[in-house]
């Protein structure tokens, strides 16, 4: 039996709170989320980078309910789901027929027959419907949206709002149901900035803007702000964070996107997998870093004056305190190593070009030490590399 229930919602339950002439909007999994509050993004940057800092994102949370939940996920997802222990989440990428990557997003187990998928940009409901038939399944959407508070001061607010310390076991990728104000929310140890942080989400039954106001309380005495899509995006690329339909899409693999390590053919019907079975393992995704300048969505990246990749993104980096990005190649490199290591050149919007450097992503902090919690990245990692 199949059932789906499927409510849109646009616009953030948090609104009200935030609202201004100065935001400015665009929309990501349809869903209206601000880039901009017209305050200072680079100020925001570094509260996010040394104190804490709340984000109303639009990632869209789906629940899967029912006996063939494992089957249906296993079906869409290029990995394991059967051995995902409840109040844990995982990285999940699903991918088309023809291998290439259709949807990614953070998978939590909240029983054995109930999980909550948190996805990305794109339209994932109607796939896991049409995957669905035949099994006893539900898909639905639990009404949530999705608040991030990140940074370094981040437990001190979830423990000041829930009223207790952060349990010792809320460890990286964990989940658990906490009481914020008398109000029960879902709460994940993960968010997109590479940053200590966690992710609350919400549901039908929530009052959203007393859960906003006794965070926005709660958080006061750590220096709690807001901040939007301009703040949080320079950290992302930093972090090695890739997003759906910018810099990953349906033409490209996993393997192609540097995700090859995601996929586990010990799942034996996942949708694509005979043919990423027999796909090059090549990659085409890396990072970029000039000393020069910034590079931006679809400047040409150049080898000898000849065009090799393009830009997916780009931003300037606070911390390295340089000029980043994600380019995608038209081909595998030729070293063992693809491209990485390269010295390429970008054409700006402008025609001019600049000298940069082929990276492996993430540009510090490749061990995660930052959002686990762990010991802090040296100063030495952080050094921009030698052009």
């Amino acid at each position: 039996m199949v059932r789906m229930s499927v409510k849109r919602r646009d616009e953030s339950p948090y609104i009200e709170r935030w609202r201004s002439d100065n935001v400015i909007f665009a929309t990501y999994a349809n869903r209206i989320y601000p880039i901009s509050l017209g305050t200072d993004a680079l100020a925001d940057y570094w509260k996010l980078r040394r104190g804490v800092v709340l984000y109303d994102v639009p990632e869209k949370p789906l629940s899967i309910e029912g006996p063939d939940a494992v089957s249906l996920l296993e079906r869409v997802f290029c990995r394991r789901i059967a051995d995902l222990k409840p109040w844990r989440a995982r990285y999940a990428i699903a991918c088309a027929p023809d291998g290439g990557i259709l949807m990614d997003g953070v998978l939590i187990r909240l029983a054995d027959d109930r999980f909550w998928y948190i996805q990305a940009d794109g339209d994932f409901e109607n796939w896991l419907l049409a995957h669905s038939v035949g099994m006893d399944v539900e898909v639905s959407d639990p009404g949530s949206w999705v608040l991030q508070i990140q940074g370094p001061r981040s437990f001190e607010v979830l423990a000041a709002a829930s009223g207790a310390p952060v349990p010792d076991d809320f460890s990286y990728f964990r989940a658990g149901m906490f009481d914020l104000g008398g109000q029960q929310v879902l709460i994940s140890r993960t968010g997109f900035t590479g940053e200590l942080g966690f992710e609350i989400y919400s549901h039908w039954g929530v009052d959203h803007l007393a859960l906003w106001d006794h965070i926005m309380v709660c958080g006061e005495r750590y220096g709690l702000v807001m901040g939007a899509g301009d703040s949080m995006g320079p950290r992302r690329i930093e972090a090695g964070i890739l997003d759906n339909k910018t810099d990953i899409d349906r033409t490209m693999t996993p393997f192609e996107a540097g995700l090859g390590a995601l996929i586990d053919f010990a799942n034996p019907s996942f949708v694509g997998r005979n043919v990423l079975k027999s796909a090059d393992r090549g990659c085409l995704l890396f990072g970029l870093v000039s000393a020069t300048a910034i590079p931006a969505i679809g400047n040409e990246v150049l080898v000898g004056g000849r065009a090799v990749g393009r830009m997916t993104v780009g931003d300037w980096s606070p911390t390295l305190e340089a000029g980043i990005g994600y380019v995608r190649f038209h081909r595998p490199g030729d070293g063992q190593d693809g491209w990485l290591g390269e010295a390429v050149v970008f054409r700006d919007n402008m025609g001019n070009e600049h000298a940069a450097e082929v990276v492996s992503p993430p540009f510090f902090d490749a061990e995660k030490r930052i959002p686990r919690g762990l010991e802090a990245v040296s100063e030495k990692e952080l050094k921009p590399k030698r052009l």
